[in-house]
């Protein structure tokens, strides 16, 4: 939520990257399907901005990118069937994740006109700070490892921001979120976490955010599972990739959430620093366009 003296606009950002001008060995045709990542427009929207063909593209990228479901040990046999795409239909964006205009916020990232990416983010107040959660974030196929999910979590950043936090299954959102909002994986204060999570969650407007059971070590000692901050959300998506990723993720740097069972999403919560803040607002009137 803006200040007064900063009411919310959308924030419009052009960025133009040197060319890249190392030899590819890949083949000739391969170097033609990539995608030109020499321009990037990022877009932020309050909640009132939306329309339904910016939901709508939103709904397709998320269901055609974010993943498929895995086996629910808790409904067997039921729908969703394994194997098959995770699917959000707008109604469900509308009424779950954007319940009031004025706490929501959306981020766009597109590639020569192409909707590469986007990010959703729920505010809520906890005592006297604000908490800017993110409620969905997704890139597409295409357009990974370019940095684009930390772009958009970035963007999401406001001024009044105290803490942030995000839920997800796969490692690479919270190294995102580690970037944008941290100094990195390594900076994430597990203590915080373990002290702050659960009431910070129970006054969640967000249903699968409040409801959602902590697990591992940091919140039971004697949880000797290898999970250390996540919470059980019952989203039972396949963790073939999530996985995978994860046991590089492990092996390269210091990851302090750690295993990843079914049912559950890695937990991330830091709070904004105030030197963050001060660079935020500057950075933020630098990327406004007139």
């Amino acid at each position: 939520m803006s200040s007064p003296e900063h009411p919310p606009r959308k924030v419009v950002s052009f960025n133009v990257e040197s060319t890249d001008r190392r030899v590819e060995k890949s083949p000739r045709q391969k170097n033609r399907n990539r995608p030109n990542m020499s321009k990037k427009l990022f877009e932020r929207f309050d909640g009132s901005e939306l329309t339904d063909d910016m939901l709508g593209e939103a709904v397709k990228l998320f269901n055609e990118n974010y993943g498929i479901w895995g086996e629910d040990p808790t409904n067997p046999g039921r729908a969703p069937k394994p194997g098959n795409h995770v699917k959000l239909s707008k109604n469900r964006l509308q009424t779950q994740y954007l319940l009031d205009d004025a706490a929501c916020s959306y981020v766009r990232v597109t590639v020569e006109g192409r909707l590469a990416g986007n990010a959703f983010a729920y505010r809520w107040s906890y005592g006297d700070k604000t908490v800017c959660w993110v409620t969905q974030l997704v890139v597409h196929s295409d357009f990974r490892e370019r940095g684009l999910a930390a772009g958009l979590l970035d963007h999401l950043k406001q001024d009044d921001d105290a803490i942030y936090g995000l839920m997800s299954s796969h490692p690479a959102a919270c190294l995102a979120a580690g970037r944008a909002f941290g100094r990195g994986i390594n900076s994430v204060s597990v203590s915080f976490i373990r002290d702050n999570a659960e009431a910070i969650m129970k006054v969640s407007p967000i249903s699968y955010v409040k409801d959602a059971e902590l697990r591992g070590n940091l919140f039971d000692p004697e949880d000797t599972s290898g999970v250390i901050s996540s919470g059980y959300t019952k989203f039972f998506v396949d963790h073939t990739e999530p996985l995978e990723a994860l046991a590089w993720v492990q092996g390269e740097l210091d990851w302090p959430l750690g295993d990843l069972l079914d049912g559950c999403e890695f937990l991330f919560l830091a709070e904004a620093k105030r030197r963050d803040r001060s660079k935020s607002r500057s950075s933020s009137r630098a990327r406004s366009s007139p």
